[in-house]
């Protein structure tokens, strides 16, 4: 019998805009998995219409145990797990929650793979991301709060009134 504390979150890479399709065949072999998607209002020439697009572009998570490596891997549009130092990165369950929670909330969010360099350390003290902690940057003249996510090597900014922030 596995223990479930033996679980751990991990990134994988899908193939070019196949996250949706990986991520319906991953819940098909009952492995739990996570995709966050961002609502966006899209507009062709002859229409617009609300689509759900992933946060992460080519990005999902699974919570497996170590034994089932192999068969992420055997599902259809899932390229690889994400290394650093030659060894499998595993997130911690408080980031996975953190993002959820981000994905829940109305703000509007922002995905950059840009260096940002660090600011100021805070907490958000009141709403829907409340005790969320990250760092201020000035980011296209405007204060945004930045949550760096170490282990993928991009950055999510949203845009969080300052009042609602606490220095620690």
């Amino acid at each position: 019998m596995v223990r479930e504390s033996s679980f751990k979150w991990y990134p994988v890479c899908t193939n070019p805009r196949a996250e949706k399709k990986a991520y319906s065949a991953l819940l098909e072999k009952g492995i739990e998995a996570y995709l966050p998607l961002n609502r966006r209002l899209k507009q062709w020439s002859d229409r617009k219409k609300w689509v759900e697009e992933p946060l992460l572009k080519s990005y999902l998570f699974v919570r497996i145990d170590d034994s089932a490596r192999a068969e992420v891997l055997m599902t259809k549009g899932i390229a690889r797990f994400i290394y650093f130092s030659g060894k499998i990165t595993a997130m911690p369950d408080r980031q996975i929650e953190e993002l959820k929670l981000l994905m829940a909330s109305s703000l509007e969010l922002e995905v950059t793979e840009k260096n940002l360099q660090p600011g100021e350390r805070i907490k958000i003290k009141a709403g829907p991301l409340k005790g969320i902690t990250g760092e201020i940057i000035a980011y296209r003249s405007q204060r945004q709060l930045l949550l760096r996510l170490e282990h993928l090597g991009c950055s999510i900014i949203i845009n969080v009134a300052a009042s609602l922030i606490n220095r620690l």
